[in-house]
């Protein structure tokens, strides 16, 4: 072997090896990052199972924390994930101060849930009503509250599933109307 081929093939392995190395650098900080997102998931996720855990023991549902309809979910993932949300149960977060709350189990004051002022004004009506003018008339008369058109529509089907409405379709429109009590046993 020359002198030249052997510098050649020093070359080239110095070459390779510079490239082999930055590689590795590369993806060592990629996953670096995927472990950090990874560690912001299971502190999220350790918070929904202690959250389950604690209420595990209810089997009324209305007796869970409401979850605030000012703040998207996303937005309250993303701050459990990065440790800047309060560690305070959801009912006193959202819990108003204009005295209008029902008050709660522990005796805390809290707002009503979404499902009750839905079926509250559904029982106003005779006829079926879409949940488009369900949530324009909630947000005339609850005006602190401001759930999305996709809050109301899955609130409803909720109230649809537990057998309190029933979901009502013409052509491509759902509607909704109050379940009478006593008519729940003669549905469908």
């Amino acid at each position: 072997m020359t002198s030249q081929s052997a510098d050649t093939l020093r070359s080239r392995y110095a070459a390779q090896a510079a490239s082999d190395l930055e590689e590795n650098r590369r993806r060592q900080q990629e996953l670096a990052e995927r472990i950090s997102v990874l560690k912001q998931e299971e502190v999220l996720l350790a918070d929904i199972i202690a959250l389950a855990q604690r209420y595990e023991g209810f089997a009324d549902a209305s007796r869970l924390p409401e979850q605030s309809q000012d703040e998207p979910v996303a937005a309250e993932a993303k701050k459990a994930r990065t440790g800047s949300a309060s560690r305070r149960p959801t009912e006193a977060r959202t819990a108003p101060t204009d005295g209008t709350a029902k008050v709660g189990a522990k005796g805390k004051s809290r707002r009503p849930l979404l499902g009750d002022l839905l079926a509250d004004l559904l029982g106003q009506y005779e006829e079926p009503r879409l949940a488009k003018e369900l949530r324009d008339e909630l947000l005339e008369k609850q005006p602190d509250r401001s759930p999305t058109p996709q809050v109301v529509r899955n609130t409803l089907e909720s109230l649809v599933a537990k057998g309190r409405i029933r979901r009502h379709k013409q052509q491509r429109a759902v509607m909704y109307t109050l379940v009478q009590p006593g008519a729940a046993d003669s549905s469908d």
